[in-house]
């Protein structure tokens, strides 16, 4: 398998309707080939399968390279395992593709799959940390998104806590930041966590509520 064959695949799944009505939707200028998310699920596992790590890193590169809508979020779906070893090849492709990120839907698959390199290495926040002082908004974005798994634990180790409290401190640098898709990370952060620890949410909301935007208070407190 080779990135060509695999977006030749991709392009016989296409539905010329669906692109349209993908292009419409995301409003960003690339192609779309309007394959279902179904099916790009189905491929990408079938390829994860298939491939040893080198072949799977080298296709998702020219799947992300092709700027193919479909085409990222396969690539992405390539390198989104809990484990993987060993995994700094993996990381160092995810991380170059965040300065690409340009739209929510494929931002958010390639940060699904750097968090998992992420929770296997928490050292990596020293890195991912910089992000959050760039002036490329997906970029400041993606530090939030792809340490979402902290919100998750009911018992997190003591590691864990502390990373946790570390992107809460990225979460809080972030308010005064008007731009939506950050207000709406940081209640995404804040409502994911709620669920585990409302406590730590509210005294969030105590301190920083206020320099929120009403609707991203409104999301964080959903379930508190």
């Amino acid at each position: 398998m080779t990135a060509d064959a695999a977006l030749a695949i991709l392009r016989a799944r296409g539905d010329a309707d669906k692109a349209a009505q993908q292009a419409a939707y995301h409003k960003v200028a690339r192609g779309y080939l309007g394959v279902a998310n179904p099916v790009l699920n189905e491929l990408a596992r079938d390829w994860r399968q298939q491939m040893q790590l080198e072949q799977r890193l080298e296709v998702a590169a020219g799947l992300w390279r092709s700027d193919i809508h479909e085409a990222r979020i396969a690539a992405a779906k390539l390198l989104t395992q809990a484990r993987i070893r060993p995994d700094a090849e993996v990381w160092a492709l995810i991380r170059s593709w965040v300065p690409d990120f340009d739209a929510w839907a494929i931002a958010d698959h390639a940060c699904d799959a750097g968090e998992r390199r992420i929770m296997a290495d928490l050292s990596r926040l020293d890195e991912v940390e910089g992000w959050t002082r760039s002036d490329h908004l997906w970029t400041r974005r993606a530090a939030l998104v792809i340490t979402l798994p902290l919100t998750k634990q009911n018992h997190p180790s003591q590691a864990e806590r502390a990373a946790r409290e570390r992107v809460l401190g990225w979460a809080a640098g972030y308010v005064p930041d008007r731009e939506w898709f950050i207000q709406k990370a940081i209640a995404w952060w804040l409502r994911d966590l709620s669920k585990h620890d409302p406590e730590r949410v509210r005294a969030f909301l105590s301190d920083h509520g206020a320099g929120m935007k009403h609707f991203a208070r409104k999301e964080a407190s959903k379930y508190i």
